[in-house]
C-alpha cells in the first residue's frame, strides 16, 4: 500500500477548494501526472523543497513535497488561462 494514499494526496491538493467549486485534482491520474512532472524537474536539477533521505528517489521526494503542500498543482483550465495571459 502506498503511503500516503491517493485519496490522502487528493485531500491535500484540494484542501483550499471551496464547496461547490471544481476540484483541482479529481482522479488518481492527475496525482500521478503531477508527481511525475515534479520528479522530472528534480531529476533535471531543481532543488527539493523537503528534506531528502540519502538514496531517496525523485518520485518519493515529489510525493513528500505534494503531501506537505510544498508544491501546488494547477488545473488544466487555470494553466490555459495563465498561458493566454502571459501571451498578451
Amino acid at each position: 500500500m502506498l503511503h500516503p494514499s491517493y485519496t490522502d494526496l487528493m485531500k491535500v491538493v484540494n484542501k483550499d477548494v471551496e464547496e461547490g467549486e471544481t476540484k483541482v485534482v479529481n482522479s488518481r491520474y492527475s496525482i500521478v501526472m503531477a508527481t511525475a512532472k515534479r520528479a522530472r524537474e528534480l531529476i533535471d536539477g531543481v532543488m527539493p523543497m523537503v528534506a531528502v533521505k540519502d538514496g531517496e528517489k525523485p518520485l518519493s521526494v515529489a510525493i513528500d513535497e505534494l503531501n506537505q503542500a510544498k508544491i501546488k498543482v494547477i488545473g488544466e483550465e487555470e494553466n490555459e488561462q495563465q498561458s493566454v495571459s502571459e501571451a498578451e
